[in-house]
């Protein structure tokens, strides 16, 4: 551990307060990302397979049966999808369950706009890292006079690009993981959708009653 220590103590040397702040970014990106996957594995996120068997059965007719298999869901969805089928029928209910669901997916995506931010304005803040570098160098050079270094340029040069490397570095994973995340809660939302459509109008009792 204190040889990852030292490494990223010499990035930050060498890239200076560009570097060192991309550093912390990344830090609380990390801790981020982490929160946000044990909250969708604490809320069940994906997991609906009881509310799957309970919709089907209430489209069905069996509501009492609905009402045993909804009962025994682990998911977030669970009292959302529990309250439209205690109150079917009630008036002005479908924009209080669009509200519930919506409060729900809402603390779901807390964060998202955070990393969003940071895919973004990471690559940014490397590459203005590397303009200052490079001005750094340039400087340098001047400095120089007639006395110019070669290795004085590159190794300017190289310093400078390090930030952006840095700024890439925690930007591609961060927006990998940011749409794997949002992918996730767009299923939600076709899930919980579909689910309180088929409750609110059950076409398939009204197929049963139709053959009765």
């Amino acid at each position: 551990m204190s040889w990852l220590v030292d490494a990223v103590r010499e990035v930050v040397d060498l890239g200076g307060p560009v570097v060192a702040v991309l550093a912390v970014v990344s830090v609380l990106t990390a801790a981020v990302i982490l929160y946000k996957l044990w909250q969708f594995r604490a809320a069940g996120v994906g997991r609906h397979r009881a509310l799957a068997r309970a919709v089907a059965d209430w489209d069905a007719g069996a509501r009492a049966q609905a009402l045993r298999e909804v009962a025994d869901g682990s998911s977030y969805l669970q009292p959302v999808f529990s309250m439209a089928m205690a109150q079917a029928g009630a008036e002005g209910l479908r924009a209080r369950l669009e509200a519930e669901t919506e409060t729900r997916f809402a603390r779901l995506e807390r964060g998202f706009r955070y990393l969003d931010s940071v895919a973004q304005l990471a690559p940014l803040l490397g590459l203005f890292g590397t303009v200052l570098g490079m001005i750094e160098a340039f400087q340098s050079l001047q400095s120089a006079g007639a006395q110019v270094d070669p290795s004085l340029l590159a190794g300017g040069i190289w310093v400078a690009l390090l930030t952006t490397a840095v700024g890439l570095g925690v930007a591609m994973p961060t927006s990998v993981v940011l749409s794997w995340l949002e992918s996730r809660m767009a299923a939600e939302r076709v899930t919980a959708e579909r689910g309180l459509a088929v409750i609110l109008t059950p076409v398939g009792a009204e197929k049963v009653r139709n053959a009765a």
